[in-house]
């Protein structure tokens, strides 16, 4: 006699025709800790070239925006260069003047000249000492170079209102601390060169 089968009592598993076998679970590697540190770096060093590029584009752009400024007034490039100098740093002895542009005094002379000749800047003896003279600039045609920088003075306003005080203070701590690493890399070279045989 057969003993009976429950019908409930559990059998082997066969697969149907139609179940697909099961691919094998792929261990779990985990992510190397340098991977996100590494990333940062690239994401870093690519965001720093960007901004070096950036000012090298700047400094292009506004090159060409002087050399339009000085061709209106009849000037150069070293004449706007040695006039700003004076606006913000003056008055200046010629020397001084020279030695802050990095121009050879005899090339500031003849800027100098130039520049008395067309109303802009006026050499004057030294109270302190009378043998010695400064520069300094005038008011007059002061008006000429404002109206003529006036475009870019009003695109700079409207970027200006783009960005939160904070953010306009970083701008401004980064410019200056550029200017300074500017004025820096300049000095070296020109001790270089004094030094070199």
């Amino acid at each position: 006699m057969n003993p009976k089968v429950s019908e409930s009592a559990p059998g082997p598993a066969v697969p149907g025709p139609s179940a697909a076998p099961q691919a094998p679970a792929s261990p779990h590697v985990p992510a190397s800790p340098r991977a996100p540190a590494a990333s940062a770096a690239r994401r870093r060093r690519r965001l720093g070239t960007e901004i070096k590029e950036s000012l090298r584009e700047l400094s292009i752009q506004l090159a060409l925006l002087n050399h339009q400024v000085v061709a209106q007034v009849d000037l150069n490039d070293g004449d706007l260069q040695c006039l700003e100098i004076l606006a913000r740093h003056g008055p200046l002895s010629p020397s001084a003047l020279a030695r802050a542009a990095g121009l050879h005094p005899a090339t500031v002379t003849g800027i100098l000249d130039r520049l008395e000749r067309g109303g802009w800047v006026a050499r004057e003896r030294d109270v302190a000492d009378r043998r010695a003279v400064t520069v300094r600039t005038l008011r007059g045609r002061g008006a000429e170079l404002i109206r003529l920088f006036a475009g870019m003075n009003s695109s700079m306003d409207d970027i200006c209102a783009g960005y939160t005080d904070a953010e306009l203070q970083l701008i401004t701590d980064f410019l200056r601390r550029t200017t300074e690493a500017g004025q820096h890399a300049a000095r070296e070279l020109s001790e270089q060169q004094h030094h070199s045989p």
